[in-house]
């Protein structure tokens, strides 16, 4: 069987790659081919999360064991075949390429081909430029505080936050001694 992915960024508009790869192939062999489809270099250490259908990171699938807890299974993505994990269309994956900043591609499995299958992977799609591998850290950091700052001199009045003053009538005490809460 054949899955076919599509990636895109939050980074970059108009970014898209496809890849088709075989559902035998591993984890691994998908981080190379989008590395190859986008020129990363593949010595950086990077993870793939499975995702659900709100993008919420779920199961990690890492590049290396990192001695995490022993009560947690660990996968490694050159041990771990795609087809374990990717069962159904519409599969969500995350693949953090940036472990500093936290930078990541947002993929899903479009589709899948029984019947055939696929010695290597391959990009089908290739539509705009990806977003650097690397980040200046220091400009990361200055468009962070840009935007903090940008936030904190924003005019905020009592209409976003209400009222300062305590008002005893908007509080309904008898109303609150009537909830129950479970335990």
């Amino acid at each position: 069987m054949i899955f076919n992915f599509r990636i895109v960024s939050d980074e970059v508009d108009n970014f898209k790659r496809e890849i088709q790869i075989d559902s035998d192939a591993t984890f691994l062999d998908l981080r190379n081919a989008i590395c190859d489809s986008v020129g990363y270099d593949k010595g950086q250490f990077s993870s793939f999360f499975l995702c659900d259908e709100g993008w919420e990171r779920q199961q990690e699938i890492s590049l290396e064991d990192m001695g995490s807890d022993s009560s947690e299974d660990v996968y490694i993505m050159e041990d771990t075949p795609l087809s374990d994990f990717i069962e159904d269309d519409g599969q969500r994956l995350v693949w953090v390429f940036d472990y500093m900043t936290d930078r990541s591609f947002f993929i899903e499995m479009k589709k899948s081909i029984p019947g055939k299958n696929l010695k290597d992977p391959l990009c089908t799609i290739a539509m705009g430029d990806a977003p650097a591998q690397y980040v200046d850290l220091d400009d990361f950091d200055a468009k962070i505080d840009a935007k903090a700052a940008q936030v904190a001199t924003t005019d905020l009045d009592d209409d976003f936050y209400g009222s300062t003053e305590f008002n005893e009538d908007e509080f309904d005490a008898a109303g609150f001694d009537e909830m129950t809460f479970d335990e």
